[in-house]
């Protein structure tokens, strides 16, 4: 296969996931066949990604990079993320990430626990592995200094308390876990996909934020100076990378549809496998 042949076989998963074309040129397996990128092969790993995703979208917009990831690697039974050399970075990683128990005692026993519920981390090769006790999914965090990662959350100790130290699940983790787990509107097989397409919502400008939430049945995603529309569009609907949502309405008044820009644009998804909608909103910085 020749280069140019080659380089288009790979374009939309690099721009989804930040990954190097040489990188993705020993998955060309088929002649002619652009690349995908796999999903998660079981819920466990679906949810633990949508769950540090939910959490990490809080941070706001501290990079050009959204949510300080610079490249996805996305396997079936792992996802790695790059993240920036930054210790600012990381340090807010660790803030919204990390269970904490909080004092409130409602109803809802999500409501006792912050950050991830059960998430644990440990030093290997090539990073910091995220992951839950007892269930075969992780994430792995590389990019940087682990020794960063340890040194901040030593120092973040008195905020989490004797959780990190836990093996195995608490009963108030595993009580906020179950309670999501059976939640009707988990957005999982929502967030996963996204999460392993981050980069899809990047723009080209210095500060990246992308914010994700559910709202109702759908998902809300909001992105400040993202991408042009129409790349976004054809990231997440029918491209080789895509979807496959389908575009229910649009209205657009950024620079890739005017000119001059005048402000932003909003455009209502909807995924027909499970008839929910997604509400897609990008305002000028």
């Amino acid at each position: 296969m020749n280069a140019p042949a080659a380089l288009l076989l790979t374009a939309d998963r690099r721009r989804s996931t930040g990954e190097s074309h040489q990188a993705l040129c020993t998955l060309l397996t088929r002649p002619c066949r652009p690349l995908s990128i796999p999903a998660a092969c079981h819920t466990e790993q679906a949810r633990l990604e949508a769950a540090v995703f939910q959490r990490v979208c809080a941070m706001g917009g501290l990079s050009e990079h959204p949510l300080g990831i610079v490249r996805v690697r996305p396997q079936a039974d792992r996802l790695t993320l790059q993240l920036v050399d930054e210790p600012s970075v990381i340090s807010h990683w660790i803030d919204f990430l990390y269970p904490k128990v909080s004092g409130h005692a409602g109803d809802d026993p999500r409501d006792r626990v912050a950050g991830v519920p059960g998430l644990r981390s440990a030093r290997e090769a090539g990073g910091i592995r995220l992951y839950r006790p007892g269930m075969a999914a992780a994430i792995l965090l590389s990019g940087f200094n682990p020794r960063w990662w340890e040194r901040i959350a030593d120092r973040r100790e008195n905020l989490y308390g004797p959780l990190l130290r836990h093996t195995d699940w608490t009963d108030v983790e595993r009580a906020a876990y179950d309670a999501q787990a059976a939640c009707p509107r988990d957005a999982s097989a929502f967030l996963s996909p996204l999460l392993r397409r981050i980069r899809a919502t990047a723009g080209p400008g210095p500060v990246n934020s992308t914010d994700t939430w559910t709202s109702g049945n759908g998902v809300r995603l909001e992105t400040t100076d993202g991408p042009p529309c129409p790349d976004l569009i054809r990231l997440l609907t029918d491209g080789p990378c895509g979807l496959g949502w389908q575009v229910e309405n649009k209205v657009c008044t950024c620079a890739c549809d005017h000119s001059p820009a005048s402000g932003g644009c909003t455009v209502d998804f909807r995924d027909p496998a499970t008839g929910r909608p997604v509400w897609y909103s990008n305002s000028p910085g």
